[in-house]
């Protein structure tokens, strides 16, 4: 990935460098116009996204997705709510960042984030920490342009949970500054991972894909 100034450069070296920038602009225009519209339209009972200028609706999930979302949200909730460490949300919470407005299947806030929030808000800004789970239909998606955007708004933390494999991807900011992640860690089925922004949240990987895992697991976070 390129720096920011590396892009205008090239640009600029362009001899219709006016036009091709008006030429975006009248397309960034246009792409706020229908992200606009589409705020307007999306509702609580509709599952979509915005992403670079066009609506993405979320297919219904399988078993195994929707196992794990509610097992690994079940987990962070309680362990974040009991210690008072933020607040997490599974699936509607809007996440508005730059062009794009996304409903990660899990996001965590941290108590200071949080603090800030209205009780009528209906856009958040970048969590610390986001969970997709994977889906062929999201794959690209969420290898893809999610993850790019998340790492340059400054998400912390990253997993990408595959449900099917049972497996988990671990990507991480090495610091503020950095708007790429590191390679990740990934965790299987029989190890323990640990968050990097949660702190001492620790489970085994089992947990987040077996019922009677995730319930002895959640013993020892209470």
């Amino acid at each position: 990935m390129y720096p920011m100034h590396d892009y205008a450069k090239k640009l600029l070296s362009l001899p219709d460098a006016p036009d091709q920038v008006n030429a975006l602009q009248a397309v960034l225009n246009e792409e706020r116009r229908r992200r606009q519209e589409f705020r307007e339209w999306v509702t609580e009972e509709v599952k979509a996204e915005f992403i670079n200028g066009e609506i993405v609706a979320r297919s219904p999930v399988k078993k195994r997705h929707w196992d794990a979302l509610d097992l690994l949200s079940r987990l962070m909730s309680v362990y974040a709510s009991s210690r008072k460490l933020g607040r997490v949300a599974t699936e509607k919470a809007m996440i508005s960042l730059t062009r794009n407005d996304y409903e990660p299947d899990i996001c965590f806030f941290s108590a200071e984030k949080v603090a800030a929030f209205e009780e009528d808000q209906l856009f958040f800004p970048a969590p610390d920490l986001i969970v997709e789970i994977l889906s062929p239909k999201t794959e690209r998606l969420d290898r893809g342009i999610k993850k790019d955007d998340y790492a340059a708004h400054g998400v912390r933390e990253y997993w990408i949970v595959d449900p099917l494999r049972q497996r988990v991807e671990q990507f991480f900011l090495l610091s503020p500054e950095d708007k790429v992640y590191f390679q990740p860690y990934v965790f299987v089925v029989g190890e323990d991972m640990e968050s990097r922004v949660i702190p001492g949240f620790h489970i085994p990987v089992r947990a987040i894909f077996d019922e009677a895992a995730n319930l002895e697991a959640l013993k020892t976070l209470v």
